[in-house]
């Protein structure tokens, strides 16, 4: 019983345990996609990421055309963006994933990769959204989602190198400065 005892405190003390309990990049979360399979972020290793949560009903959706521009013009240089739709405010993604796909699609041309439908605030937040906003993690760049379309810049090695509010245009001049930056 001692030697059980004296094992299992090695293994919850030794790093690979700490590590799978503290996440320390965007790598460590596996997301749904829209289509329903689990996809481990731990794929878009090396790329520069744009992680923005994104809703069909509200005054920013325009931004999506933003969005898809952005990422055509700069994916051949290894950029994606993350699109994780979000009804938390005001109701403005109500629709299924499903919905949500073909919206985007037909209206945007959106082919960056969306997700399915999370929550970005409260307490049934999304772990990789708690990861993104909390103090312990992003330290620089926390705080609580304020609307659609926050967006965070991912280095490539998976660190969180800026965070825009709603208001700023993904084709700033701040978001390419960073964004140019980074790649």
């Amino acid at each position: 019983m001692k030697y059980i005892i004296l094992t299992l405190l090695a293994f919850i003390t030794s790093p690979f345990f700490a590590q799978s309990a503290q996440p320390r990049s965007v790598y460590d979360f596996t997301v749904r996609d829209i289509d329903g399979s689990d996809i481990s972020l731990e794929s878009y290793r090396g790329k520069v990421i744009m992680i923005v949560n994104v809703a069909s009903k509200c005054g920013y959706t325009y931004q999506y055309e933003g969005l898809e521009d952005l990422y055509r013009e700069y994916a051949d240089r290894g950029f994606v963006i993350l699109g994780f739709p979000s009804n938390d405010f005001l109701w403005q993604e109500p629709g299924t994933d499903e919905e949500i796909q073909t919206f985007c699609s037909v209206n945007f041309g959106v082919t960056f990769p969306l997700f399915s439908k999370i929550k970005v605030t409260g307490r049934d937040m999304a772990p990789l959204y708690r990861f993104l906003t909390s103090e312990e993690t992003n330290r620089d760049f926390s705080g609580r989602i304020t609307w659609n379309f926050n967006k965070f810049l991912i280095d490539r090695d998976g660190n969180i190198k800026g965070r825009f509010d709603s208001k700023v245009e993904p084709q700033s001049e701040e978001v390419l400065k960073m964004l140019n930056e980074i790649l």
